[in-house]
């Protein structure tokens, strides 16, 4: 039998600006203690390239969600419209590329589940 047990969630959106050419910075990591589902990725390029990916929680494997992509000054990419589940330490970064002076602005909206404890 399933017992109808309410999880706390909450919406929040993650910004970053990255002006460091081929420095990763962390746009999002994913709580030890819940699932999230990011429902908006939005990255505008100032001047540069981007890369951005998404790291497996267990270190092992990573996606490229936006590989090396040369955009245009103001040129923006916006995934929305599907969700990207994170497991607990799942996390995706961003790297201004091609550019000795990147500019580059990212931010991310998830809603992020809580997991009781013990479940």
């Amino acid at each position: 039998m399933a017992f109808n047990i309410a999880k706390s969630t909450r919406v929040v959106t993650y910004d970053t600006q990255c002006t460091t050419e081929n420095q990763e910075e962390t746009l999002y990591t994913c709580p030890e203690n819940a699932r999230a589902m990011m429902s908006l990725l939005f990255v505008s390029n100032v001047t540069g390239n981007t890369t951005v990916d998404w790291y497996r929680g267990d270190g092992a494997r990573h996606n490229h969600i936006l590989g090396g992509k040369n955009m245009t000054t103001g040129e923006y990419i916006q995934f929305d419209g599907a969700y990207i589940v994170f497991e607990p330490g799942d996390y995706m970064t961003i790297t201004p590329s091609s550019n000795t002076s990147p500019h580059v602005d990212a931010f991310v909206t998830v809603e992020e589940i809580f997991v009781p404890v013990g479940s």
